[in-house]
């Protein structure tokens, strides 16, 4: 059956998914390298440097607040009426999100509305975000053979790093070519205003691309369930904690890496911003080989040993990595961001395919997006306000490794306790075939 062995369209659906995920990652990560260099300026001059620097970062984190939330209405439309609908929705919210932030005056032109609706845009693009991934991810591993799920998977999770890497190199072009003063007063809102081309892609993927074999065969065989969410956290909520907690240290540690170093690197290691930027933008594109090499050495060899070699060794090169990255030698920067990277790969690379195995096909969308968006809220959102006031009150990087370490171990516990569901069939729902969900609930 062509469905169990994988779509015969699966160069153009991976290129739609990638680049879906490029943009909307761009557009959500765009803000995390302008709240390191220019937002406390911009919203919050009245502040110290460190002070600018927190306040900015805690706009950053507003986002991640707001991703459960995406996640929640996403997982419900998605297991509810397919995967496509909440990810094109996704993409519509973001676009216009990320075009009014580059768009929104300063505190010197409108005072204390600057900042407020830049925590009112933030939190739009967090919806969008939050809704997005689950979509994705699933548009791939729903459609792929099972022998080659992790690798179609991990081209999602590529697809985050190549958003990120991009905005980094749009904003060392416009801060190499533009004056300070220039860069600070409009350069910045430069890529924020390519936002609306996610718009486009959105109607793209609307009108070229069909909804996954998994869900054309749920609505086949059985009733969609009415509250997807609610039964997902009733029978499902261990292996929504266990996304939770497996989540934690990758999402941490990548914006640690993508974003926390850019200031590590200036105001630490006497970095200029081009050069850190620089160091950040190829360290992190190396992602681009090793996330898929990792997902495709999970189709082979299993997704949890090589998810738990990865907790261990980010442990463990937490000192290191900040011990390199402080001489702010570059080489020896370049030798420790692409360490960072390269053990962050063997986490995020099998990530898309061992959430999607995690879950039956009727609340699959619900159950992994809210694992997901819950570490994010208190990971990957926080790390970079956490690591900048960690060093701020230590003044040593020791504390951040310790941070580090701790979110390392809990993770560790985590993907211990997941069942390996290496290559599951992902048409295997929590309900009878034929069943609808009222006559489920009652037998439940």
């Amino acid at each position: 059956m062509q469905d169990r062995q994988g779509s015969p369209h699966m160069g153009r659906l991976a290129g739609a998914a990638v680049l879906a995920t490029v943009l909307e990652w761009f557009d959500f990560m765009i803000y995390s390298t302008a709240a390191a260099l220019v937002f406390g300026k911009q919203f919050f001059p009245s502040f110290s440097g460190v002070a600018g620097t927190l306040a900015s970062f805690a706009t950053f984190a507003v986002g991640f607040f707001a991703r459960p939330l995406g996640g929640i209405i996403a997982g419900h439309i998605g297991d509810r009426f397919g995967r496509k609908p909440p990810l094109v929705g996704a993409m519509v919210v973001m676009g216009v999100a990320t075009c009014g932030i580059g768009l929104l005056p300063g505190y010197t032109t409108i005072g204390v509305w600057a900042p407020i609706l830049l925590v009112a845009s933030r939190l739009v693009q967090g919806l969008g975000v939050g809704a997005q991934w689950g979509g994705a991810a699933l548009l791939l591993t729903e459609h792929a053979p099972a022998h080659r799920r992790g690798f179609y998977g991990s081209l999602v999770q590529t697809g985050s790093v190549l958003g990120a890497v991009i905005g980094n190199a749009m904003f060392l072009v416009l801060t190499a070519a533009l004056a300070p003063g220039a860069f600070e007063s409009w350069g910045w809102r430069v890529p924020f205003l390519s936002g609306l081309v996610l718009v486009v892609i959105g109607i793209y993927v609307q009108l070229r691309i069909e909804d996954t074999p998994v869900f054309r065969s749920l609505q086949r065989d059985t009733t969609p369930r009415k509250a997807p969410l609610r039964a997902a956290i009733r029978r499902y909520w261990r292996q929504i904690l266990q996304a939770a907690g497996a989540f934690v240290v990758v999402n941490a540690t990548f914006y640690i890496l993508i974003s926390g170093m850019l200031d590590y690197g200036v105001n630490h290691a006497g970095m200029s911003k081009t050069t850190i930027l620089l160091c950040v933008m190829a360290a992190g594109l190396t992602q681009v080989v090793t996330i898929p090499l990792f997902g495709a050495l999970s189709d082979r060899r299993g997704r949890r040993g090589i998810y738990l070699t990865g907790t261990v060794l980010t442990a463990l090169f937490a000192f290191p990595l900040f011990a390199l990255v402080g001489t702010g030698q570059v080489p020896l920067v370049l030798l420790g961001l692409v360490g960072g990277f390269t053990i962050h790969a063997t986490m995020y690379g099998p990530q898309a395919a061992l959430f999607a195995e995690m879950f039956p096909a009727d609340v699959r969308y619900s159950g992994a997006s809210l694992g997901y968006q819950l570490a994010s809220v208190f990971a990957g959102g926080l790390a970079p306000f956490t690591m900048t006031a960690l060093l701020a009150a230590t003044g040593s990087s020791w504390s951040v490794s310790l941070y580090i370490v701790a979110m390392a171990a809990l993770t560790f516990v985590a993907v211990f306790t997941v069942r390996e569901s290496f290559r599951r069939d992902l048409h295997e729902t929590s309900q009878p075939r034929g069943a609808g969900d009222l006559a489920h609930e009652k037998a439940s």
